[in-house]
């Protein structure tokens, strides 16, 4: 029934996270209330670690891609687990500066950077840029001249590799606002030029293929398809790239029907197609670095919501309404995206109702799951939401006027507050 180690049932039946009672924590801070399990995440970010190590060796490096879950404890957590951050904007760089994150283990992505994004990453320090187009390229260059810096830098590129996703998160195709395509030669002219920039330094290429992916061998060919390029920037033109960026998008499982790989099942397969691909084209191994984001902080979260009315259509469906909805989590308007769904102050008793979950949003298409089958609900019950981790606070609005929930992180069976609940009087802080 639960898609992570640290969830459990209690003697009164109560749902638990890391040991902690779901109904206590709702009784203290409220709901809807994101809960984060510490200890999930910590092992999370060493089964990539170890298995990185133990299958490709020590010249690797796993990042965690913070766009899943950006905050200041989530940035402390990464740090002390000696993982590399990856950014996507000036306010997800900016939080990572302000807990403290060693600036040369960060990687700034994103296929629109501004200028003053790009100055703020130069002036902070950042280890690697991942550039994504020529206007950056040419940008970059210049402030990083103007400012006598040379910036060691990536190129994103397309792979031209799809993977059974959904077409959104599709991210490695030619169609694709990422990146430099190989396929029409803008990769290799992308290349052609960095090589002639005096204040940038071509160190690596970066590559993602999608998200929510659970086969293997796309990655494999993916591999293939860089490594090949590799060789071609190194023939033709004498560049050494020592780094190979394979990305992330690893499936975690958000039904029990869903069974992604294991880390180490991934790496293993993955590393020996780099380790023959390189022995067969004469290249030296590239340092290897993977991003997990979603993987890493999905399964260590839950979302607590109250029901409120639960309203049967006679021969149609019944709708469970919580107190939450999509202002917290549009990834089901968004993408579909299926949950596991607990009513977690009885979750031993049997999931035999048939529900559909309701945001109270003033949206027909306000849903968190259809049809699922949970315990059946009442007034005042407290539904549990399961792998809401990753993309449920980071793509969380104000729709409705409707304030961002808490966020509680639980160790050992104790819970810290690591942001607040936004007030009413948040809401109308920047009006004017």
């Amino acid at each position: 029934m639960f898609v992570s180690d640290f969830l459990a049932v209690d003697h009164q039946g109560h749902l638990t996270i890391e040991g902690a009672d779901t109904v206590a924590l709702a009784q203290q801070y409220g709901t809807p209330l994101y809960v984060m399990s510490e200890g999930q995440v910590r092992e999370s970010c060493r089964r990539f670690t170890s298995a990185m190590r133990d299958c490709y060796g020590e010249n690797s490096l796993v990042i965690y891609a913070s766009k899943a879950l950006n905050c200041k404890e989530m940035c402390r957590i990464i740090r002390s687990e000696g993982l590399g951050l990856d950014v996507v904007s000036g306010g997800e760089l900016y939080t990572a500066m302000a807990a403290d994150f060693p600036a040369e283990r960060i990687f700034f992505h994103g296929n629109n950077k501004t200028p003053s994004e790009l100055q703020y990453a130069l002036e902070c320090g950042v280890g690697t840029i991942v550039v994504d187009n020529m206007t950056e390229l040419e940008l970059l260059d210049s402030l990083a001249a103007a400012g006598s810096k040379v910036q060691e830098i990536m190129l994103r590129i397309k792979p031209g590799v799809e993977a059974h996703t959904h077409q959104y998160v599709m991210t490695g195709s030619i169609d694709s606002k990422f990146g430099f395509a190989l396929e029409n030669g803008e990769a290799f002219e992308a290349a052609r030029f960095a090589q002639k920039c005096k204040n940038l330094k071509l160190r690596g290429l970066h590559c993602h293929i999608g998200s929510q992916i659970f086969e293997i061998e796309p990655f494999c060919e993916t591999a293939r398809i860089m490594l090949r390029f590799m060789l071609r920037l190194k023939e033709e033109l004498g560049l050494k790239i020592d780094k190979l960026n394979l990305g992330g998008g690893f499936g975690i499982p958000y039904i029990p029907e869903h069974d992604p790989r294991q880390p180490v099942e991934f790496l293993r397969q993955v590393s020996a197609v780099v380790h023959e691909q390189c022995e067969q084209l004469g290249l030296e191994l590239p340092m290897m670095l993977i991003e997990p984001g979603r993987s890493i902080a999905a399964t260590a979260g839950i979302t607590l919501y109250t029901v409120g009315a639960v309203k049967e259509i006679q021969g149609v469906r019944t709708y469970v309404s919580v107190d939450g909805g999509m202002p917290d989590n549009p990834r089901y308007a968004l993408y579909g995206s299926e949950y596991t769904a607990i009513i977690a102050n009885r979750a031993k008793a049997p999931a035999d109702f048939k529900a559909t979950i309701a945001g109270k949003c003033c949206e027909s298409g306000d849903l968190l799951a259809e049809n699922i089958y949970i315990q059946k609900p009442v007034p005042g019950d407290l539904l549990a939401v399961l792998a809401t981790g990753a993309y449920n606070y980071s793509m969380a609005s104000n729709y409705n006027r409707i304030p961002r929930p808490a966020m509680v992180m639980v160790r050992d069976g104790s819970s810290r507050e690591i942001i607040r609940r936004e007030s009413y009087e948040d809401l109308v802080r920047n009006d004017i």
